[in-house]
Parts: C-alpha cells; sequence; structure tokens
C-alpha cells in the first residue's frame, strides 16, 4: 500500500483501505467486506419469497445504513425502507429514495421539524404510541402543508414501545384523524424479540401469536368501520413466518443481507437459510505465545454484544477459535496450547460478526468484493445518525 503525501497541508494523507482490483490480501485491515454474490443471492430471496405471497418488503435501513444497499433493495421490487432514527433517513431522502417509514417513535420540536421536512420531499410515515407524539406532528404538518402518515404501535409480545390495548389504539386513531397534516397509515406490529428464538419451532410459535395479536387489532378497527391499509413488522428472523400468516401486508427484514454469527446460529429450515456476506477483514500481527494468534480486530472493530466474531476462512489449515477482544487486539486460540503459531503472522483472516448493525456502525464504507477481488467501495452514509 503506497502512502501518499499531502502537500497542500504538509502532511500524510490516510492511504485508502482499498482499490478497486486488490485482492483480500492487499486490503488494509480491519475493514468490512461485502460478498457481492452473496448479498445479491440474500436480496433476492427474500424479494422472491415475499412477492410470491402478495407481501410488500419494506427492508431495514439500520442494519446496512447504505444508500448502495438500499438502491439494490429497491431494485428488486422493496416498496420503501424503514430507518430507526430521523438522522439515519437523511442520507436516503437527499439521494432520492421516496418512500421511509420511521419505524420508531419519536419526540422534540427538532425531530418533529425535520420529519415535517422530509415529508415535503417523500412518501413519510411514521410511528407513535402515546397521543402526545399526535399533536405536535400534526400541528407541524398543517403548518407546512404536508401530509403524513401515521402508525399507531402495537405491542404482540416485545414488551417495549407500543399500546397494549383497543382502548389505546381507538385514542390514537382518533388524534391522528384531528389533523388535516396526518393520515391513519396502518399498524406497525413488530416483535424483536421473536427474531431472535433459536428453535425453529418455537420462533414459528412465537411468531403465530404476534400475528394473531395484531389481526385482533385489525378486526377491532374494521368493526369500527375503520381498514387498516398496512400492516408492518416482522424481521428476518419470522419473515418465513410472517409472510404466510395472511396478517401482515408488509415486513421489514434488516439482518438478511448479510446473515451475521447470531442469525447464523439460529436453526432454520428448507431454503430458508440466507448465506453470510459480511466479514470482518483481519490481519495475523503476532505470533509471540505458543497455542495462540493475535489479529488487529478488537474491540473498536467489531461488536461483541451478540458473542463474539466467528473465524470464517484463511489459506492456513484448522480453524482457530477467537477467544477474546481487547481494543486493538482479538486473541484466537490454535487446536492445542503448545503449538506453534509462527506460520500465521501476517495472514489475512477473515471473521463473522456476531451482530451486524453495530459492526457496521463502526466502518465508514464496505469493501464489496467478487470471487477474491475488489469490486468497489460502497460508503456507510448513515453511520453515526442515531439522533
Amino acid at each position: 500500500m503506497s502512502i501518499a503525501v499531502n502537500a497542500a497541508a504538509g502532511g500524510i494523507a490516510v492511504p485508502p483501505v482499498a482499490r478497486v482490483g486488490d485482492s483480500l490480501a492487499q486490503v488494509a485491515t480491519p475493514a468490512l467486506l461485502l460478498d457481492l454474490d452473496a448479498f445479491e443471492a440474500n436480496v433476492e430471496r427474500m424479494a422472491s419469497a415475499a412477492a410470491a405471497r402478495g407481501v410488500a418488503v419494506r427492508p431495514h435501513a439500520k442494519a446496512h445504513k447504505s444508500v448502495s444497499i438500499a438502491r439494490a433493495q429497491l431494485a428488486a421490487g422493496a416498496v420503501g425502507i424503514c430507518c430507526q432514527k430521523v438522522t439515519e433517513a437523511i442520507p436516503f431522502v437527499n439521494a432520492g429514495v421516496g418512500n421511509i417509514h420511521i419505524s420508531n417513535e419519536f419526540v422534540g420540536e427538532a425531530r418533529v421539524a425535520l420529519a415535517v421536512a422530509m415529508a415535503s420531499r417523500v412518501a413519510l410515515s411514521v410511528c407513535v404510541d402515546d397521543v402526545r407524539q399526535v399533536g405536535p406532528l400534526g400541528k407541524a404538518a398543517e403548518r407546512a402543508g404536508v401530509r403524513i402518515a401515521v402508525l399507531p404501535e402495537v405491542d404482540v409480545g416485545q414488551g417495549r414501545c407500543g399500546v397494549d390495548s383497543t382502548d389505546a389504539v381507538a385514542q390514537l386513531v382518533d388524534a391522528i384523524d384531528h389533523y388535516e397534516g396526518l393520515r391513519f397509515g396502518g399498524l406497525q406490529a413488530y416483535h424483536g424479540s421473536a427474531q431472535h428464538v433459536e428453535s425453529w419451532d418455537k420462533r414459528r410459535d412465537t411468531a403465530r401469536l404476534a400475528a394473531d395479536r395484531a389481526s385482533a387489532y385489525v378486526r377491532f378497527l374494521e368493526a369500527r368501520g375503520i381498514a387498516c391499509p398496512v400492516v408492518t413488522g416482522g424481521g428476518t428472523g419470522t419473515a418465513e413466518f410472517d409472510i404466510e400468516s395472511g396478517v401482515y401486508t408488509e415486513i421489514q427484514p434488516g439482518s438478511y443481507v448479510f446473515l451475521d454469527g447470531h442469525y447464523g446460529a439460529l436453526e432454520w429450515r428448507d431454503d430458508w437459510r440466507f448465506r453470510h456476506g459480511l466479514f470482518l477483514a483481519s490481519t495475523v500481527m503476532s505470533t509471540a505465545r505458543k497455542g495462540i494468534v493475535v489479529c488487529d480486530a478488537g474491540l473498536k472493530s467489531v461488536a461483541t454484544d451478540s458473542g463474539l466474531p466467528g473465524f470464517w476462512s484463511s489459506q492456513q489449515a484448522g480453524k482457530p477459535h477467537y477467544r477474546t477482544a481487547s481494543d486493538e487486539h482479538g486473541v484466537l486460540e490454535l487446536a492445542s496450547p503448545g503449538e506453534d503459531g509462527a506460520a500465521w503472522l501476517g495472514e489475512p483472516i477473515l471473521l463473522v460478526p456476531g451482530h451486524c448493525d453495530p459492526t457496521v456502525n463502526l466502518y465508514d464504507r464496505y469493501v464489496t468484493v467478487r470471487h477474491g477481488r475488489v469490486e468497489g467501495l460502497w460508503p456507510i452514509e448513515a453511520r453515526g445518525l442515531s439522533q
């Protein structure tokens, strides 16, 4: 890798992490790699499965935070995207993504103003679970002359956000109807914990219960003469069940484009297992002690809330186990305590992050690869936008 001198500033410029055409061994590590073959197969798999049942896909951009990935999903038939925070949506609005759902509640004058500004440029929908969230948004939308779709969130088992009674849903719908700048857009019914149930049978049963609860709210509204145009929710772990439920009109999967270590460890059936596409490129930087090798990917390079990263591949034989992480170091255990790891020094290795979302948020770009060669560098435009 060449070092460029910034003559104008009189300093040394940071070299690029990779260049198109580089081999994996030439990528500066740690780096976030996206295997394009796996990524494209995952996008197509979800799109075709949902389309076969007439269910819309609204992928969650909180997983990838990338305009390039969102465009690929839209090209495959997605109706729009989800963002979890209002600021997270900004790069997608600016890039021309025309349909965005803020799948999380928000409060405060600044966030309301930002949402209203977005609504003048895109088809925007938002979530509420308290009538006090409705008024400020409705008044601001009326002043700006925009219309925002508002979806009451119902708790279908997560026990986090969302109302848990028909009375509360009715109050929210009535509050939304009070403002010309708002319209009732349907219901959000997301059960995040269900995505991570390891057993296929138990995950199916949890997803079915969530769908049943969502259906009860839909029937309640219909009995009052209120049509529910959208029921949105679900995710990577329950998509196969949500698509078949007959309740959800759209699903919000995010991690399926990557399949991180946690999702990869779940029990899957038939052809619903997606392919691992997101990897952390690292290099063995020390072999000073027998029984271990040390790589350059630690806590500043990979999120560990869902477990330590898993070893994926190397030119070397054997599969060392990633044992501990510190700020700048990852310690990998070899097959035996007395094994000499000297041959590993300088070797490139691939790791599978345990949790893709917070890992992605540590990086500025994806290094996209195909057949062992760098094909492109995709910015992660929404990195750090968590307000």
